[in-house]
């Protein structure tokens, strides 16, 4: 899988396929999982259970962030909506796509950092 947009790709953001633990508050319980993407724009995972599309739901996302030479946790806390569920096949799971429809700038900014490092490191 290239993370490099292609001639076909229709969304803005890059995307980094690497794992994030995310976890997805809904109305009806938590899903705790990581990311098998993510942009700046928003993540997919798997998640246990099938979530509607147009579902708006909050997202904690847990983003390593190196400072003065150290990796800690930047904590970030937004809204979002799903905009995909899919079955994945010959299990319980979903492909779940959620797109951000309610973040800080600055969260935004630390995603994108991280997507744009992670990039990198994968060249």
């Amino acid at each position: 899988m290239s993370a490099r947009k292609t001639v076909d790709e229709r969304r803005r953001s890059l995307r980094a396929y690497t794992n994030v633990p995310v976890k997805i508050l809904c109305d009806d319980g938590d899903i705790v999982t990581q990311t098998v993407n993510i942009s700046r724009s928003g993540v997919y995972c798997t998640a246990n259970r099938s979530v509607e599309i147009m579902t708006k739901l909050k997202v904690c996302l847990l983003i390593p962030v190196k400072k003065l030479g150290k990796i800690s946790t930047k904590k970030i806390n937004c809204q979002g909506i799903v905009v995909r569920s899919e079955p994945v096949a010959g299990t319980k799971n979903y492909n779940i796509a959620v797109f951000f429809n309610d973040i800080a700038q600055r969260d935004a900014d630390c995603i994108a950092d991280y997507v744009g490092s992670t990039l990198e490191q994968q060249k």
